[in-house]
């Protein structure tokens, strides 16, 4: 069965779902609708390539922009990182409805920056899951989900890198699934009666404490690494940006001032935290650092 599909999308997870859209002769995009404020030249450019209807609407729940969409008869639409909240009048007028891809475990990780905060939770896997939309924050009903591994090898930069590609592939085997006429959608609750939403980071959230354990705080630079913002601390009155540190085998726990530098190696330093310590291998900072310098901490 052939499926005429509407793409609600923006930025490099659209990218690769894309393509895999493009090719399957039985799936047409009708139109790309990307984000208001976007930045994205890719999604122009392939809409100039294969002469696609290319759409850009500061709010998509208008009148106006519903009359517009209405006209493509599509069967699905299909939302890949589009930053607008879809109201029951649009979601409503394809056949099959509206479907998202989210990179989280559904119900867990609703909202937003969530491999972060995978990260930072110490999870041992994160997932993603394809939904239907409602009216709600990622609470549709859950059409496919899987889930991926995490290791200490991970970080922010390898599960992003990991989730562009997982993305795609589980947004088009969802899509197949409705292409062929099969789809069994399971309600949240089913899995969790609550689960949990994630805030959005901003501006001061890169802050590093080290008054907690060596675990945490691993967890917490390796979360927000680049291409993240990179954790952020200040030694005798100067930024530091914190890419990378290391945890340190058999490391004891004992009571000492949580911030000193401990000791320095020509790959680093080591820092003082709430149980043990960690070694700072990747920074960028402008100042000398010394054994005995400490930290600020709150």
């Amino acid at each position: 069965m052939k499926l005429n599909i509407g793409y609600f999308a923006d930025g490099p997870w659209s990218h690769e779902a894309f393509k895999k859209l493009i090719d399957d002769s039985e799936i047409t995009i009708l139109f790309i609708c990307v984000r208001f404020d976007t930045k994205d030249l890719t999604l122009k450019h392939y809409s100039e390539k294969y002469n696609i209807d290319y759409l850009k609407y500061e709010n998509i729940n208008s009148d106006e922009f519903i009359s517009i969409v209405k006209r493509y008869n599509c069967d699905l639409f299909v939302s890949m990182s589009f930053n607008q909240i879809f109201r029951s009048a649009i979601i409503n007028i394809p056949k099959y409805k509206t479907i998202n891809c989210h990179a989280g475990k559904l119900p867990f990780y609703r909202g937003r920056n969530v491999l972060n905060w995978a990260l930072i939770n110490d999870e041992k896997e994160f997932g993603i899951t394809v939904h239907y939309v409602d009216e709600g924050i990622d609470t549709g009903d859950i059409i496919l989900q899987r889930t991926y591994q995490i290791s200490d090898k991970d970080n922010y930069k390898t599960l992003l890198e990991r989730a562009y590609v997982e993305c795609a592939n589980i947004l088009y085997d969802a899509i197949v699934m409705f292409k062929k006429g099969f789809v069994k959608a399971k309600k949240q609750n089913e899995i969790h009666p609550v689960g949990f939403y994630c805030s959005q980071r901003k501006i001061g959230d890169e802050i590093l404490n080290w008054n907690q354990t060596s675990r945490d705080v691993f967890n917490f630079v390796r979360a927000i690494c680049s291409p993240g913002p990179m954790a952020r601390a200040y030694i005798n009155g100067q930024e530091i940006k914190i890419n990378k540190v290391e945890l340190i085998r058999n490391a004891p726990s004992y009571k000492c001032v949580v911030g000193a530098i401990l000791n320095k190696y020509h790959d680093g330093f080591l820092v003082k935290t709430q149980d043990s310590f960690v070694k700072v291998t990747e920074f960028e900072y402008d100042g000398t650092i010394k054994v005995g310098d400490r930290f600020d901490v709150k």
